[in-house]
């Protein structure tokens, strides 16, 4: 795989690439700051279909947003998700009388941040839902017990019918019903010849010259297993169609097929395929559909539907609309599936499906610059003196510095190891936080008033704004939690003192996060160093005490295997008889900083 790049470096690259992009369809805008694009001639009257998720997956999702699709999509860094507050501001782009649904597929950051989203919308009085999409059979059901499928590109199959409904009228709960059932008659995997380079990395992943994996996922983590030496073309079709169509296999026969059901084949170039050599695979999967499986495709989608970078890979998805009709009881029959999926948009997807959808002239894309709109300003809630927690201004500013500084110093191995066991992004995330804490810290006086409502407040800001992936919508919920029971018990400090308020605080805050993540200490995440810590000071221990709880249970997780999140997919390139693992990143990066805020003391 080339490690060349026309851009040597993310920085800037997102934004620069969705303003690029509008280019394409005058009608669209584009929020910048929140990298939101939006239709803003999208009716009222109709539910507003969201999605979105880490770049690197283009066209996926601001190439769908326009007539009879998305109302908006959001981005987040490459392979990471969107944060909370992005995915508010996509929502409010697109006010809509009938509500809003958030359609994205199964990776637990994006569940996090748009669950979140999800909440703050209805909490403030707006009907919203949220769909979650899992198409891979290579996550079987044994392992996938906890987390379900891992979404693929036929999350965009999806996303055409639900825009179509949209369009004809279906209310938040028929679309909500809808594409449960669609998502429901999905089969899907991918298979790779290497793994995609991301500009500015330098861990890559690259597989040998002889090698082929296959259940890959989208964000460079390894696949299911490893196939040596290489098979055909042919060979490769008939694995990854086994694995789809095998109903006698009962960890992954998800859906029936009945002969002569209708059937839509979509085929995702992950962005390193030829066209010559996609036109091929499409033939020789239609050919073995045939010969092999009995089934016909009544409409074959293919090309960069949902792409993984520069990745030489594809996947492949059979969706079965006879059986969308017959749990409907006909309520959604072939006919209106297909019609759905044939329903005309002026988005990327008329490419996929066959038709095109004209250039734009020269007069209209002049219109760019207007298209570029900016969000409202926001205006930050004010602390509240009475329900503050005031520490000596010295001190906090210490604290703060020597727990960032230990974070970012932390940050290559993070990434290393997150390189083996997920997808590489951990590192960056923390140390992106770490670094605008601390230019805080520097430019805007953050510790001089020695407030610690302030400082959580300003934590909540850096995460939703700038901390994308699993562990930035976790940490969102986690300040967000611990900032409002701060507040709510700061009456403890006259009877235990400031660690009384601390360790309920913190108890708080893991007890809510169990609303939005089933992870429990020894399933490898960083609830693995939080809950100790937080049990350590709820037992009555000092700061001490629960520092070394948080120590043991960073430490722990090099021998437990994962359970929960990307790296439950990965089946390979860890050794499964080793008596330790790398530490999980998010454990050890929490310990990290913890420890550190400890040392500041002495």
């Amino acid at each position: 795989m080339s490690k060349a790049h026309l851009f040597s470096s993310l920085d800037g690259l997102v934004p620069k690439s969705l303003k690029g992009l509008i280019t394409y369809n005058p009608r669209l805008n584009l929020d910048a700051t929140n990298r939101v694009v939006f239709d803003p001639a999208h009716p009222p009257s109709q539910v507003s279909i969201i999605s979105g998720g880490g770049s690197g997956h283009e066209p996926a999702w601001s190439g769908y947003v326009g007539s009879n699709l998305l109302a908006a999509s959001v981005a987040g860094d490459v392979f990471a998700s969107p944060s909370t507050k992005q995915i508010l501001a996509a929502v409010n782009s697109v006010p809509s009388e009938k509500g809003t649904l958030l359609v994205i597929t199964n990776y637990t950051g994006d569940c996090l941040h748009f669950g979140l989203a999800a909440e703050k919308t209805k909490a403030k009085g707006g009907q919203c839902r949220m769909l979650i999409c899992g198409d891979d059979v290579s996550i079987g059901k044994t392992n996938g017990a906890l987390v379900g499928r891992r979404g693929l590109a036929a999350q965009i199959g999806v996303l055409k019918i639900l825009g179509a409904a949209s369009a004809e009228g279906l209310s938040v709960d028929e679309l909500f019903d809808l594409g449960t059932e669609v998502t429901r008659q999905i089969v899907s995997i991918a298979a790779t010849l290497d793994h995609c380079h991301v500009p500015g990395r330098t861990e890559h992943g690259a597989l040998g010259e002889d090698e082929i994996e296959i259940g890959t996922g989208p964000h460079n983590e390894p696949g299911y297993r490893k196939l040596s030496p290489k098979p055909s073309a042919e060979g490769l079709v008939k694995e990854v169609l086994r694995y789809c169509m095998d109903e006698g296999d009962e960890d992954r026969g998800y859906v029936h097929f009945e002969e002569g059901d209708e059937t839509v084949l979509m085929v995702s170039n992950f962005g390193g395929m030829s066209n010559l050599e996609l036109g091929g695979l499409v033939d020789e999967l239609l050919n073995q559909l045939e010969q092999d499986w009995k089934v016909e495709p009544v409409r074959v989608y293919a090309g960069c539907l949902e792409t993984s970078l520069n990745a030489p890979a594809f996947s492949v998805s059979v969706l079965n609309v006879s059986a969308i009709a017959r749990a409907s009881g006909d309520k959604y029959s072939v006919d209106k599936v297909l019609g759905y999926l044939d329903l005309k948009t002026d988005t990327m997807w008329e490419g996929f499906a066959g038709y095109q959808s004209g250039v734009n002239s020269a007069k209209e894309r002049r219109k760019r610059r207007e298209q570029v709109v900016q969000p409202p300003v926001e205006t930050r809630r004010p602390v509240d003196d009475a329900k503050d927690l005031k520490v000596d201004p010295a001190t906090l500013e210490k604290m703060i510095r020597t727990a960032c500084e230990a974070v970012n110093t932390a940050e290559p191995d993070l990434t290393r190891w997150d390189t083996i066991m997920g997808d590489g992004d951990c590192g960056l995330t923390l140390q992106t936080g770490a670094l605008a804490l601390l230019e805080a810290v520097d430019k805007h006086g953050l510790a001089a008033k020695g407030s610690v409502v302030e400082v959580l407040t300003e934590l909540e800001d850096i995460v939703e704004s700038k901390m994308g992936g699993t562990l930035g919508g976790i940490l969102g919920i986690f300040f967000v939690s611990m900032r409002t029971a701060l507040e709510e018990n700061i009456g403890l400090v006259k009877e235990g003192g400031p660690l009384a308020v601390w360790a309920k605080a913190i108890s708080s805050a893991l007890e809510h996060l169990r609303t939005y993540t089933p992870a429990k200490v020894g399933d490898r995440t960083v609830m693995d160093t939080l809950i100790p810590f937080a049990g350590a000071l709820r037992e009555g221990k000092d700061f001490k005490g629960g520092v070394e709880a948080a120590v043991a249970g960073a430490e722990k997780t090099k021998t437990l295997r994962p359970r929960l999140g990307r790296a439950t997919y990965v089946g390979i390139g860890v050794d499964a008889s080793a008596k330790e693992l790398p530490p999980d990143p998010g454990a050890w990066g929490a310990m990290v900083a913890i420890k550190a805020l400890e040392e500041a003391l002495h």
